[in-house]
């Protein structure tokens, strides 16, 4: 019982520093771009040994393709489904959910064009860019399906898409400063392309 308690506690301290460096590699991406993230520069950041940093990741590059994944497992958790919701409010909360305050920071928005920049100087990092809108799109043409089952499949991937341009618009808007009204006029834009009929 002690060991497998040791065990999880280790588990526990090794999954932390490790979420602790993606996060210190995402500040960085979100203040310089991907010439501001260094191995050292993450490790100062995190507050760990440079060996640590090293140790979880092999390279700079892995360290951003990392830090890349998390992202998407983010996104993904944006548009994911909640068996406990009904299809309609399962859609309206994950269209609300992109103007959350922790979206409409000046450090998450930077970050996020910094990524776009990114996808677009390497071809990894845009395959991998690509592989998460994909996810994005789909699990967000998903939604719009379970609420409006009478749409054909292209039919919700059409909507998906014009979604994300009114998102994308309102997190650029975002950046010249916070307006809520504009904010939730992008929000009632996504619910009128996703609930008409």
């Amino acid at each position: 019982m002690i060991t497998r308690t040791l065990k999880s506690d280790q588990q526990g301290k090794r999954i932390d520093r490790q979420a602790r460096i993606l996060q210190a590699a995402l500040d960085l991406l979100s203040l310089h771009g991907i010439s501001g993230v260094n191995m050292r520069a993450v490790a100062r950041e995190a507050g760990v040994a440079l060996g640590l940093v090293n140790y979880y990741f092999e390279d700079k590059m892995s360290l951003i393709r990392a830090a890349l994944h998390q992202i998407d497992e983010r996104d993904a958790k944006l548009v994911a489904t909640d068996p406990a919701s009904p299809p309609d409010g399962q859609l309206q909360k994950a269209l609300r959910r992109v103007a959350d305050p922790e979206f409409l920071t000046t450090e998450h928005l930077s970050l996020r064009l910094h990524l776009w920049a990114l996808a677009q100087a390497h071809e990894e990092f845009a395959l991998i860019n690509a592989a998460a809108f994909e996810r994005y799109l789909e699990g967000l043409a998903t939604l719009i399906g379970n609420a409006k089952p009478e749409l054909s499949s292209d039919e919700c991937k059409v909507r998906a898409n014009d979604i994300v341009v009114v998102q994308n618009g309102m997190w650029l808007t975002a950046l010249l400063g916070v307006d809520q009204a504009s904010i939730q006029r992008s929000i009632a834009r996504t619910e009128e392309i996703a609930f008409a009929a």
